[in-house]
């Protein structure tokens, strides 16, 4: 069992004009030492180092002698009471106890992010949905990993943490791990969280990667040209599974939907206006948020005209698996090179349909349910080169008349 060992230690390099000096007492524990000023004096000749106390008796070395045990006693109850919550602690939790100060964890990293995921896990269907927790989990094994390659250990305290630490997290994801920045970047932002989190609570003084800025990814965005879209629509395959997927997909290209907000659209979802314009009014299952959407463009509704008296459901249900593997297929067929995805759809949608169409950005934003418009601008607004030279051609002709 750890004891502690408690010193009382005259410093009499420090004696004043009055010849006293001044008594320190210092803390052991674990090899660790923690001393500090008890804030009496006495004269070096009236002190016994062996004993731990004055002497020969009277009043003034009585009182200095009860002050001594008292600060004994105090230090011992503080070692008791930290023994009793059974939870780790060192020689500056112990002074802190003796001293009545509020004692915070000492927690490591990987101790604290378990515990910030027991809270997160009792958020899921409340304020986050089940993906959301899970890739914080994938992160948890992630840092697992590069604690035990980069310091040999299986964790390290929160208070260690520093700069460094993410910029080497970051190498060894990119190096060991294989992972892309976008996905690098994703995992440091919710790094980033936990510890801001940490430090709210007091559990490090402050955040080491506040500074640490995410490396920018320009990702290439892939989408169907009009001379694909157009080669896309059509097209009659022999099979119907495939023409089922090829419908699913252009109804994607002409209203931006995700593919969990696609296969789950139902009858109810869809509201018609005085104005005769049908809209998709349903929660986004990314974001949790309501959107809406105007089926105005008439292949679209061409597309619900088609299916949507088979079921409740609008449009025919198969898995995101199988949907881009048909997609494969498709594309194979129609020797378009490009990887398919449903996602190429949404790119499809807010590039070809809405950008080529000189549809403001903002409005394309509302569209694809981004939060903020930088997040459209930065992915779409390169991506229209020969649409950028038209308008700037047009510009010039204004400016020449």
């Amino acid at each position: 069992m750890n004891t502690i060992s408690i010193l009382f230690v005259l410093d009499k390099a420090k004696t004043n004009t009055k010849g006293l000096a001044p008594l320190r007492c210092r803390i052991t524990y674990l090899g660790e030492r923690k001393p500090f000023a008890t804030g009496l004096f006495i004269n070096p000749k009236y002190w016994d180092s062996k004993q731990q106390k004055t002497k020969p008796p009277n009043e003034e070395h009585n009182y200095i002698n009860n002050q001594l045990s008292l600060i004994k006693n105090k230090i011992n109850q503080a070692f008791l009471l930290l023994q009793l919550q059974d939870e780790n602690f060192d020689v500056d939790d112990i002074y802190r106890q003796y001293r009545g100060e509020t004692l915070v964890k000492d927690y490591s990293l990987l101790e604290y992010y378990k515990l910030y995921l027991e809270r997160l896990k009792k958020l899921i269907g409340i304020d986050i949905k089940q993906p959301t927790y899970d890739k914080f989990e994938y992160i948890k094994d992630d840092l697992e990993e590069f604690i035990r390659f980069k310091f040999k250990k299986s964790d390290i305290k929160l208070k260690d943490l520093d700069f460094d630490f993410i910029s080497e997290f970051e190498y060894y994801s990119k190096t060991e791990l294989k992972h892309s920045q976008i996905t690098i970047n994703k995992a440091i932002q919710r790094i980033k969280k936990v510890v801001k989190k940490a430090v709210s609570q007091k559990h490090i003084e402050s955040n080491p990667f506040e500074e640490h800025t995410p490396k920018k990814v320009h990702p290439k965005i892939i989408f169907l040209t009009q001379k694909e879209l157009n080669q896309l629509e059509n097209h009659i395959f022999q099979s119907e599974i495939l023409n089922k997927i090829k419908d699913c997909y252009l109804f994607c290209c002409y209203t931006g939907l995700a593919y969990k907000e696609m296969f789950e659209l139902r009858k109810g979802d869809l509201i018609t206006k005085p104005d005769g314009i049908t809209w998709i009014y349903k929660e986004r299952g990314k974001t949790g948020r309501n959107f809406s959407v105007p089926l105005i463009l008439p292949k679209a509704l061409a597309v619900i005209a088609k299916y949507s008296s088979e079921s409740e459901y609008l449009l025919p249900r198969v898995s995101n698996q199988y949907f881009n593997r048909l997609l494969k297929e498709i594309a194979s067929a129609l020797e378009i090179s490009k990887k398919l995805t449903h996602h190429t759809a949404r790119k499809t949608f807010a590039s070809t349909v809405l950008l080529s169409n000189d549809i403001p950005m903002e409005v394309i934003s509302k569209l694809l349910g981004h939060s903020k418009i930088n997040t459209t601008q930065e992915y779409y607004a390169e991506i229209m080169p020969e649409k950028l030279s038209l308008h700037l051609r047009e510009l010039e002709k204004k400016l020449n008349h």
